[in-house]
């Protein structure tokens, strides 16, 4: 009873109780008579006497509800309502009677159904902005000169590029095991179209991606090696998942520029993925790589286990410039 002095285990918390118990023993008392005193079992008195701290409160796994085999369901309605105009979404009432029509399912009251599509269509909202804004972030990292997207490429114009492969390759698959990738065509193609799109959608999908010219590439090795900045330099380039080299091959490179280029290959070879345009085939690279033993070097990092696709000799970019409609606007 409170009006007898007696502490009860509600009245105060455990570390109250555990400095009680103890003062208590250090007073002379029996654990037997502080187990009446406290109102408590003998375990308590000899944690008590051991430690100053009680064990923290064991935690139980929440108890499964009836609910929870439905709830990827409900997530995957509700995500993709995310991207339709708010009319087209669906309402609590029609999710729960799609559950009972398509999944079956029963003995889960419509309140409940209701309740946590309430509770996590504003958590589905907030988790869909954090990605968005983390991917416009990656995005932008990357240094694409312009957007390109593969919804805006062309395949019908180009029957030389597999939509199938591409379609694959957008996964990002190859990114995440490191491997490489080789656009091969002639001018207007549509081989930088594609290499900016795969890597916007490497991009949002978290992977760092950067974007360069080969000539600025091997431009900033040559400049860092001169001011002995060339292992950052390297570091830089190495530490991206995907590196997008475009126009390789268009301009001749001298020896040393091949070598430092060689070493950023090297540097990324089986571990991160690189993704190169060219308008020469491998055959023709002797203009652009002169020492032949360099360029089967560079050849064989930038082929082995990767793809290579070659998008043809058609250019459907000119083919449109000949058939567009004749302006007086200047161009």
């Amino acid at each position: 009873m409170r009006g007898e002095g007696r502490l009860l285990v509600s009245d105060i918390s455990k570390v109250e109780l555990y400095a009680a118990i103890r003062q208590d023993l250090r007073a002379g008392l029996s654990k037997r008579a502080i187990e009446r005193k406290h109102k408590v079992g003998w375990r308590t008195v000899a944690n008590a006497t051991e430690s100053v701290w009680p064990e923290p409160r064991k935690e139980y796994p929440p108890r499964p509800q009836k609910l929870d085999p439905y709830k990827p369901f409900i997530d995957d309605v509700l995500r993709a309502d995310l991207d339709v105009p708010r009319r087209q979404q669906h309402t609590a009432t029609r999710i729960y009677h799609r559950l009972l029509e398509e999944h079956g399912m029963r003995d889960v009251s419509y309140q409940r159904v209701s309740a946590y599509v309430r509770e996590r269509k504003p958590q589905l909202q907030t988790e869909q902005m954090t990605a968005r804004r983390r991917s416009e972030r990656f995005v932008k990292a990357a240094g694409f000169p312009r957007s390109k997207t593969l919804r805006d490429f062309d395949f019908g114009a180009n029957p030389s590029v597999d939509p199938a492969m591409i379609r694959t390759l957008a996964t990002c698959g190859w990114v995440k095991e490191g491997l490489p990738l080789c656009l091969i065509g002639d001018s207007g193609t549509g081989k930088s179209h594609l290499l900016i799109a795969l890597g916007t959608e490497a991009a949002k999908a978290g992977y760092r991606v950067r974007y360069t010219l080969a000539a600025t590439l091997v431009n900033k090795l040559i400049e860092a090696a001169d001011n002995r900045r060339l292992t950052n330099t390297i570091a830089r380039y190495s530490g991206v998942d995907l590196l997008c080299i475009d126009e390789l091959g268009y301009t001749e490179l001298d020896r040393r520029g091949a070598e430092l280029l060689f070493q950023v290959l090297t540097e990324r070879e089986e571990r991160k993925s690189v993704a190169i345009v060219s308008n020469r085939r491998f055959a023709d690279w002797s203009t652009t790589f002169t020492d032949a033993g360099l360029r089967a070097a560079i050849i064989d990092r930038l082929t082995f286990g990767g793809n290579i696709i070659e998008t043809g000799t058609h250019s459907y970019r000119w083919a449109r410039a000949k058939t567009a409609e004749p302006t007086d606007e200047p161009r």
